[in-house]
């Protein structure tokens, strides 16, 4: 067995057999299992605080009135503001809903008046709001002698789906393509952007631990720097893909067991739900999903996943043999050689902004297209471009480019690599660190 093997194999199991490695890849799917049913159950949370409030409707435009979600409303009868204000001392009421009467129809915004001491919940100040305006609506309507059933055919929803200008178009586009490339190619700049980072640094403090405890001096008498180098970058890179593997497995797990816990009936989606005063026809949910999952499978997997690959090798080698050969470079003040990760992290983080920014509103801009073909920015932003189908010399040449670049960066990382990890107690700058790529020796 090779040194570089032996060193790959010493890297990877030292590792998966550490406990805070097999504790973090247990409770990362267990922890997305707590923050799923936490969310649910915030979702569904309604709170037991309900408050009585008195409407003092002057004009008569919203009587009667039907409760809210925690708020029930209570006609005023005869009674005058003052003596409403009062019940509100004396705890009777929660607050007084005074609406003043409108000053002409053409008028669009209208201010009604709330008397509390204690605050409005801004939940409950917006239910109030929306429905209020629901019933000055409606009697606009009803003074003005117009049919609302009439008035619902004047609304109109409006999508574009797309076509081609050839008939035989193989690639027709629909009005979910947009937002499912988006998903797809957001999810995927989310993941690299996360494991290549992540990973990198991890690649880091292994190289810094082994200088700062002169380990390395031992294992330099036997094996080459550069060996040693690759050896700890590819063995930090297949304990990253073994934890996402383990992740994922486990999170499938994960996505099965929350609706049996939390009692999901398959049957209420016969059923039609009611969002505020609109009814959701659960047909129309079901066709919408349909066509979102046949969208996802016209989707060019084998490509996505091929590319998702090789952009996730071809940036990981690039910024982990950054990482290494800073953490070769770094003494025992870590702190002093913070200031040299940031050529390796600014690129990184500014190609997740110029997705997160820019992706979305057009991945064919001018921006895209030069992020997704410069090697420093194209693992983040072609994988997220892909989903989109740019053209095939694009990908091309920026899978060339990546691959070319991961070359060129290892060999770059091992010239300063060989020089940096046996100097000590010097404060290392990046034009030293340029320096060292000459040396010869």
């Amino acid at each position: 067995m090779s040194k570089l093997s032996l060193i790959i194999r010493r890297e990877y199991l030292t590792r998966v057999r550490k406990k805070s490695f097999i504790i973090g890849t247990l409770l990362a799917p267990v922890g997305l299992l707590v923050y799923m049913l936490v969310i649910i159950g915030l979702s569904s949370y309604q709170g037991s605080d309900e408050i009585k409030v008195a409407v003092l409707d002057e004009a008569k435009m919203v009587n009667p009135l039907p409760d809210e979600k925690g708020v029930r409303f209570i006609p005023s009868g005869n009674k005058t503001l003052e003596a409403l204000k009062t019940e509100v001392t004396e705890k009777k009421l929660d607050g007084v809903l005074r609406i003043p009467p409108l000053g002409n129809f053409q008028q669009k915004d209208h201010t009604i008046f709330y008397y509390s001491d204690e605050k409005l919940a801004p939940e409950k100040s917006g239910q109030i709001e929306k429905r209020i305006a629901a019933k000055i609506k409606a009697f606009k309507m009803d003074s003005l002698k117009l049919d609302a059933e009439r008035l619902k055919l004047l609304e109109s929803d409006v999508s574009i789906d797309p076509e081609g200008i050839k008939s035989d178009q193989e690639d027709d586009q629909s009005k979910y393509t947009a937002g499912v490339g988006i998903a797809v190619g957001g999810i995927m700049t989310f993941l690299l952007f996360f494991m290549v980072l992540m990973y990198g640094q991890m690649v880091m403090k292994s190289v810094m631990e082994e200088k700062t405890n002169r380990i390395v001096e031992v294992m330099m008498s036997s094996v080459r720097p550069f060996d040693l180098m690759m050896g700890k970058i590819i063995g930090a890179g297949l304990v990253g893909l073994t934890q996402v593997v383990a992740w994922v497995v486990l999170s499938g797990a994960v996505s099965f067991i929350v609706p049996l816990v939390m009692g999901f009936d398959a049957g209420q989606m016969q059923a039609p739900m009611t969002q505020g005063d609109a009814t959701i026809d659960p047909e129309l949910m079901q066709d919408t999903g349909m066509r979102i999952m046949a969208e996802l499978s016209r989707q060019n997997w084998p490509l996505l996943i091929g590319s998702f690959i090789i952009y996730f090798l071809g940036g990981y080698f690039i910024y982990s043999s950054m990482f290494a050969a800073i953490g070769s470079a770094m003494g025992d003040d870590t702190g002093e050689g913070q200031a040299l990760t940031l050529p390796a992290t600014i690129p990184l983080i500014l190609a997740f902004y110029i997705v997160s920014m820019a992706g979305w509103r057009n991945p064919d801009s001018n921006l895209m297209v030069f992020s997704s073909i410069f090697p420093l920015f194209s693992p983040i932003a072609m994988p997220f471009r892909l989903a989109f189908n740019p053209p095939w010399w694009q990908v091309a040449l920026s899978l060339t480019l990546v691959i070319a670049s991961a070359i060129f960066f290892v060999w770059l990382a091992g010239r300063i690599y060989r020089v940096g990890i046996l100097m000590y107690g010097k404060k290392v700058t990046l034009k030293e660190m340029w320096k060292w790529t000459f040396y010869n020796g």
